[in-house]
């Protein structure tokens, strides 16, 4: 009566947009080293003299930038994995709909914590493993 739930749309559509930006952020050149050499280039007013103004803090964050968004999205999809509807178990009158509960927190499906994802992550301009690859 446990066995797994089938994957959902919204979870899966989910997991797409964490894997992109997986994929595209490890394709990415990490800014650590071009950061370093631009902060040589910041003048007395604290700006990099280039068509854009850099700041030292926008620097900062170039620097960091690749590494920060590689362990967030890792941290997603380990959410992800986490978080996941399956079978409460209980008598329900609709069998092909039954009571989904949380494998994790045993919320009620969907639990708070993927609901906080979808509603962070599913925003409709991040494009999906699928799209990219195309």
């Amino acid at each position: 009566m446990n066995r797994d739930h089938s994957e959902d749309p919204q979870r899966q559509r989910l997991r797409e947009r964490l894997e992109a930006i997986l994929l595209r952020t490890a394709k990415s050149t990490s800014w650590h080293d071009e950061a370093g050499h631009l902060r040589t280039l910041v003048n007395h007013e604290g700006f990099v003299p280039v068509r854009t103004r850099l700041a030292s803090e926008d620097l900062d964050f170039l620097a960091e930038a690749r590494d920060d968004l590689l362990t967030f999205a890792e941290l997603g999809l380990r959410l992800l994995d986490l978080h996941q509807p399956r079978d409460a178990g209980g008598i329900t009158s609709d069998a092909a709909h039954p009571i989904l509960r949380c494998r994790s927190c045993m919320w009620r499906w969907p639990c708070p914590t993927f609901r906080a994802m979808a509603e962070s992550f599913c925003a409709e301009h991040l494009p999906t493993t699928r799209e990219l690859s195309a």
